[in-house]
């Protein structure tokens, strides 16, 4: 398939599940995410080595502090989700991709394409956090 073909594709329900058309768009589709955030990635470090910590004043000193900060946990959020695209990744390589891990059925293609690093069905998601709000609750 080549990319046009790829960003041109929906999956749909009316084809059978994680075919290889399916595959090969998740991948892509992951991969591009993937190379996105290592793009903002680097832009964020160049913009931080770039920047001046030589401030003057003292509330221009603490504000550029402060984005500093900001920018740096985003981005450690980032290598977190970067670990998770390539694990999705390894999952279609296995052929694991799409299946719930705790239930094994297909977790369905409108919630991967809304969140392509899932990893429970939206049903197994749901029961998972009703359990995670009664223990917080207690």
């Amino acid at each position: 398939m080549t990319s046009s073909e790829v960003l041109d594709y929906r999956p749909s329900d009316d084809e059978p599940f994680m075919n290889p058309r399916q595959r090969e768009y998740f991948r892509a589709k992951l991969e591009r995410w993937r190379s996105d955030i290592l793009r903002e990635s680097r832009e964020t470090l160049d913009n931080l080595q770039e920047e001046s910590s030589n401030h003057p004043d003292v509330a221009d000193r603490a504000s550029s502090e402060s984005d500093r900060a900001l920018e740096l946990r985003t981005r450690d959020r980032q290598r977190k989700l970067i670990s998770k695209i390539d694990s999705a990744l390894k999952r279609i390589e296995e052929g694991t991709y799409g299946y719930c891990e705790e239930t094994g059925d297909p977790i369905g293609l409108a919630r991967l394409d809304a969140r392509p690093i899932a990893t429970l069905s939206l049903e197994a998601q749901e029961s998972h956090e009703r359990r995670e709000k009664v223990y917080r609750d207690e």
